[in-house]
C-alpha cells in the first residue's frame, strides 16, 4: 500500500477490504495475532522507558489469547525483558524481543563463543562513538545492541548513523536493522520476518494478522501470505495490504477480530437445539428457527451438502432470513395441521414455509414492513458464490448446479459479506397487495411463473400428508397430537424414492456442548429405520415399512449373498458411505467442533442390526396378514447372518469405538431375529424349520447365563463387564424374559439406579474413549416407560412420560438426548429414535 492511498470508509469507520479480509481471518481454524509494542499497541512517546501499551490494547490481547486455536505474541526490537516488564502481558501472550531473537518461554536461542566476542567487540566501539555525542542513548540485548537517536539532534544523528554504518555496521557478522530514529546491530541475522515464520511454524498457524508501524516491522509484512493480513499503523510506504492511522484504529481492529472470530469458535446465535422445526418434502429436509431463520437445508438429499449451514457455522454458512423491520420476537411458530408446513406469526406478518419438490417456498402475508436477508452458501460456504439480480429475482452464480431466487416485485440490494455475495430486501407487503412470494429454485435458473397459483400449490403438497396423517390410527385424548406429530417427522425422514430412513436430519450437533461428541445421523441405519417403519406400521400405515424392505432387499443383494456382511448403515439410496470428513472451516453449534460429514461406525460390525429389519417384517406380515416372497427373502438372510456370526464380539449399539465386546443387546437382538423368522413362519406360512428352532434355543441360554453378572444382579452392557447399560432392558422388552421374571425386575431396577436422572436416562456410563459427558437418550428414557409398564409400574411410567414430553421444543419435536442439567436438548434433531420412542410410549399409556 503507498503513501496518500485513500479509501472509503463503512459506518464503523473501517475500510470494507479490511472488514472482509478479517472476516475470512477469523474463520481460520489455527490463527496468529502478532504486533509491534511502540507504534502500534503504546503510543510513541519521548521517554522509551514510559511506552505503556493501551489499556483496550491490553483487553483485547488477552481475550483473544484466552481463544481456542488462537495464538498471540507481541514482536518488538525491544530487548525481551524490557518488553515484559514494560508491556505488562499476561503469560497467555508470547513476548519475542530483539527483532526476533530472543523469544519468551521454550524459545531461547544461545549465542556460540564467537558471537559472544563479536558481540563484547560491538559493545566496546558503540560506547566509544556514542561517548562524543549528547541524547545518543544505548540499550544493550542479549544478541545485539540498540542505537536510539529519537533524542539526538539531528546534526547528532546524522554523524552517528554514519558513523555506524561505515563502522561496526560493516564487520562481518554484523546484522543491521534500521527503524524509526533506532539503529539495531546483531550479531545473530534474525528480523520480524523470521519471529514470524518461527512462530508460524511452532503454533501451525493457518493464517497471520501481523500490525506495526515501524521500517523495521516490513520484513514481517513481507513474509506474510495467502489469507495473511499485514496492517500498518501510521505514514510510509509499506509492503502491508492494509492502513490504519494510529494505535487506537489498530485497537479496533482486534476488538472487531475478537468479535469475529469469538462468533465463530462458539456460535453466533446458539438458538436451542430442540426450539428448531423441520421441513420434509419425502426428498430432503430444512430446519428454520423460531423466527423463521431457515438455517439448514442440504439438496438434492438429505447427506448432500449443505446450502445453508448456519446451523453449524453461523451467518457465513449460509442462511435466509425473514422478519418484521421494526424487529421483535414472533409471536409463535406452529405446524399447519396434519402437514410439515411451517407457519411463524408477528403481528401483522405470517411467513409460510414448505419444501415443494426442487423448490423452498417462502410466503409473505400480512400489512407491515418485512426485512429479508438471502445468504446461500453451496458445500458448506466452501463455494464463493456471486448473486446477479434480475427484474424477478436472484441468480446464484459460481456453483457446479444452478441456484436462484424467485421473488416477483421486490427489489435487492446485493452486497460482497467475506467473499460471498449476500441480497437485502426490504419488502412493503401493503404495497404488493398484502403478500409476497420467495421461492428459492434448486437446480433452476428459471425465473419464470410458475402456472399454478401460489395458494393451489400449497394444497397439492399438503393434501398427500393430511391423507396419510387421517388415515392413522392415533390414539385417542392428550396423546393424539403428540403422536401424530411424531409421526410425520418419522414419515419427514423417510426417503420416498429411494426408500432409505434418516436417523435424524443433521450432521454434528453435539452431544456435549463445546465437544467432540460430533457425528453425521443423515443416512439410514438399518436398526434405525427399522424401529422408525415398525413404529409407523402399528399406527396402521405399511407404506413406508415395504419402501423400507425394500431398500433392505436391495442392500442384501449387494452383498453377493453374505447377508452377515451388511454394514450398520447406508445411503438413503442402499449404498455405501465414502470415508469420514471433517468440515474445518465451520465451528460446530455453538463452538462444538469437529464437523463431521461421512460417518466412520459404517465399518463396524454391530451384529444387533438383523433383529429390528426381522421385528418390522413379523408387524408388516400380522398387520398385512401374509408375508410376501421378497419379504421372506429378507427374513431368511436375517436369520442366515445370525446364524454365521451371532457368537462373534462386536461393537454394539452404541458404536463406541473401542474394542469389539459380546453385547448383551446384540446377543438379545439376535436371538429376536431368529424368533420373530419362527413366529411369522408359524402364522403366515405352513413351513417348519426345526433348525431355527434350535439356533433361537441356543442362543437364549447363551445370553440369559452369560449376560447375567452376579456381582451387580443384572444383565449388564456385555459379558463379563459390571457396568449398566439402558440397552440390556430388551432382556425383557424383546420378550426373552417374561414381565414378571426376577431378573428383568432387577435389570430393571439397576439401570433406574444407575441411569435415570430425573426426565432422562442415559446410556450408560462406561468410559467409552470420548471426553465429555452426554445427556440422557429420549430412546433409552422410553425404554424405561416401558419398563415399567411392564413391570406394574404405572404411576412411574406417566410421571417419566410427562418429564419427557416437556423436554420438547415448542412445534413438539426432539433431539437425540436432553441434559437435565443445561434444560437444553443435545444431538442430532430431530431424531427418529426420540419420536418412535414417544410414540411406543403414548400408545402403551393409552391403552
Amino acid at each position: 500500500m503507498t503513501l496518500g492511498t485513500t479509501v472509503d470508509l463503512d459506518r464503523d469507520g473501517f475500510d470494507p477490504a479490511l472488514r472482509s479480509a478479517l472476516s475470512k481471518l477469523a474463520r481460520v481454524p489455527q490463527l496468529l495475532v502478532a504486533c509491534d509494542y511502540d507504534g502500534t499497541l503504546a503510543p510513541i512517546v519521548e521517554d522509551p522507558a514510559a511506552a505503556a501499551p493501551l489499556p483496550e490494547a491490553v483487553a483485547a490481547l488477552r481475550s483473544l489469547a484466552t481463544l481456542p486455536q488462537t495464538t498471540v505474541a507481541v514482536v518488538s526490537g525491544r530487548a525481551l525483558r524490557d518488553l515484559a516488564a514494560l508491556s505488562r502481558l499476561p503469560s497467555e501472550v508470547h513476548l519475542v524481543g530483539s527483532h526476533g531473537s530472543e523469544f519468551d518461554v521454550g524459545f531461547v536461542q544461545r549465542l556460540a563463543p564467537d558471537q559472544v566476542e563479536l558481540r563484547t567487540r560491538l559493545q566496546h566501539e558503540l560506547e566509544r562513538i556514542a561517548a562524543a555525542h549528547p541524547g545518543v542513548r544505548l540499550e544493550n540485548k542479549p544478541a545485539s545492541i540498540a542505537v536510539h537517536l529519537r533524542t539526538a539532534s539531528r546534526p547528532v544523528a546524522s554523524a552517528i548513523t554514519d558513523a555506524v554504518r561505515c563502522g561496526p555496521a560493516a564487520w562481518p557478522g554484523v546484522h543491521t536493522t534500521e527503524g524509526k530514529e533506532v539503529l539495531e546491530l546483531s550479531v545473530l541475522a534474525s528480523h520480524k520476518g523470521t519471529a514470524i515464520d518461527e512462530l508460524r511454524r511452532q503454533v501451525s498457524a493457518g493464517a497471520v494478522l501481523f500490525m506495526g508501524d515501524d521500517v523495521t516491522d516490513e520484513n514481517a509484512f513481507r513474509s506474510l501470505s495467502g489469507k495473511d493480513i499485514g496492517v500498518k499503523v501510521g505514514s510510509g510506504e509499506t509492503a502491508a495490504g492494509h492502513r490504519v492511522q494510529d494505535p487506537l484504529q489498530a485497537v479496533r481492529i482486534l476488538g472487531l477480530l475478537l468479535d469475529t472470530r469469538r462468533n465463530w469458535l462458539f456460535g453466533e446465535r446458539a438458538v436451542p437445539i430442540e426450539r428448531h422445526s423441520m421441513l420434509a418434502d419425502g426428498r430432503t429436509v430444512a430446519l428454520i428457527s423460531p423466527d423463521a431463520r431457515m438455517s439448514w437445508l442440504c439438496h438434492p438429499r438429505p447427506d448432500s451438502a449443505a446450502i445453508f449451514a448456519d446451523l453449524l457455522g453461523g451467518a457465513p454458512a449460509g442462511h435466509f432470513s425473514v422478519g418484521p423491520q421494526r424487529g421483535g420476537h414472533p409471536l409463535g411458530q406452529r405446524y399447519r395441521n396434519g402437514t410439515m408446513t411451517i407457519e411463524t406469526r408477528w403481528s401483522g406478518l405470517t411467513v409460510t414455509d414448505w419444501l415443494e419438490g426442487d423448490s423452498l417456498m417462502r410466503r409473505l402475508s400480512g400489512n407491515t414492513v418485512v426485512r429479508v436477508e438471502f445468504a446461500p452458501r453451496p458445500e458448506f460456504g466452501q463455494v464463493p458464490v456471486q448473486l446477479q439480480a434480475l427484474s424477478d429475482g436472484l441468480l446464484v452464480l459460481g456453483t457446479s448446479e444452478h441456484l436462484s431466487l424467485y421473488s416477483p416485485g421486490v427489489e435487492w440490494d446485493v452486497v460482497d459479506d467475506g467473499g460471498h455475495d449476500t441480497a437485502r430486501a426490504v419488502i412493503d407487503l401493503a404495497k404488493l397487495g398484502g403478500e409476497a412470494l420467495l421461492e428459492m429454485r434448486m437446480r433452476s435458473h428459471d425465473l419464470t411463473p410458475h402456472p399454478r397459483s401460489t395458494t393451489d400449490r400449497l394444497e397439492a403438497v399438503e393434501q398427500p400428508w393430511r391423507e396419510w396423517a387421517n388415515s392413522l390410527e392415533l390414539p385417542t385424548g392428550s396423546e393424539r397430537d403428540v403422536v401424530l406429530r411424531s409421526a410425520l417427522t418419522l414419515r419427514g425422514l423417510c426417503h420416498f424414492e429411494g426408500g432409505g430412513v434418516i436417523a435424524a436430519a443433521t450432521t454434528s450437533l453435539p452431544e456435549t456442548l463445546g465437544g467432540i461428541r460430533n457425528w453425521d445421523y443423515r443416512f439410514c441405519w438399518l436398526r434405525d429405520g427399522a424401529m422408525t417403519v415398525k413404529a409407523l406400521v402399528e399406527l396402521g400405515s405399511l407404506t413406508e415399512a415395504e419402501s423400507f424392505l425394500r431398500w433392505v432387499d436391495g442392500v442384501v443383494e449387494r452383498t453377493g449373498g453374505h447377508p452377515e456382511r451388511l454394514h450398520p448403515l447406508y445411503t438413503v439410496d442402499g449404498y455405501e458411505l465414502g470415508p469420514e470428513a471433517v468440515i474445518e472451516s465451520l465451528p460446530g453449534y455453538a463452538g462444538s467442533r469437529p464437523v463431521r460429514v461421512g460417518n466412520a461406525a459404517n465399518k463396524q460390525l454391530q451384529l444387533d442390526v438383523f433383529g429390528p429389519v426381522a421385528d418390522v417384517l413379523m408387524a408388516v406380515a400380522d398387520r398385512r396378514g401374509k408375508i410376501r416372497h421378497e419379504e421372506w427373502r429378507v427374513m431368511e438372510a436375517m436369520v442366515q447372518a445370525v446364524s454365521q456370526r451371532w457368537h462373534e464380539p462386536d461393537h454394539g449399539i452404541w458404536e463406541a469405538r473401542l474394542p469389539p465386546r459380546h453385547h448383551v443387546y446384540s446377543k438379545v437382538m439376535s436371538w429376536m431375529t431368529v424368533d420373530r423368522g419362527l413366529k411369522v413362519l408359524e402364522r403366515h406360512t405352513n413351513e417348519e424349520r426345526p433348525e431355527w428352532v434350535e439356533l433361537r434355543d441356543r442362543i437364549a441360554e447363551n445370553v440369559l447365563h452369560q449376560g447375567w453378572h452376579e456381582g451387580t444382579k443384572a444383565y449388564t452392557v456385555a459379558y463379563g463387564f459390571p457396568e449398566m447399560d439402558a440397552s440390556s432392558l430388551w432382556i425383557g422388552l424383546s420378550g426373552l424374559l417374561a414381565d414378571d421374571d426376577p431378573r428383568f425386575l432387577d435389570t430393571v431396577l439397576a439401570v433406574e439406579a444407575e441411569l435415570r436422572s430425573g426426565p432422562v436416562v442415559y446410556r450408560y456410563k462406561w468410559d467409552d474413549g470420548m471426553p465429555g459427558k452426554e445427556g440422557g437418550f429420549h430412546i433409552c428414557t422410553a425404554w424405561l416407560i416401558e419398563a415399567y409398564l411392564r413391570t406394574g409400574r404405572r404411576a412411574d411410567a406417566e410421571e417419566l412420560y410427562d418429564q419427557m414430553l416437556a423436554t420438547a421444543g415448542p412445534t413438539g419435536l426432539l433431539p437425540e438426548q436432553y441434559d437435565p442439567d443445561l434444560e437444553r436438548g443435545l444431538g442430532n434433531h430431530p431424531q427418529a429414535y426420540s419420536h418412535l420412542g414417544l410414540i411406543r410410549c403414548a400408545q402403551l399409556l393409552s391403552k
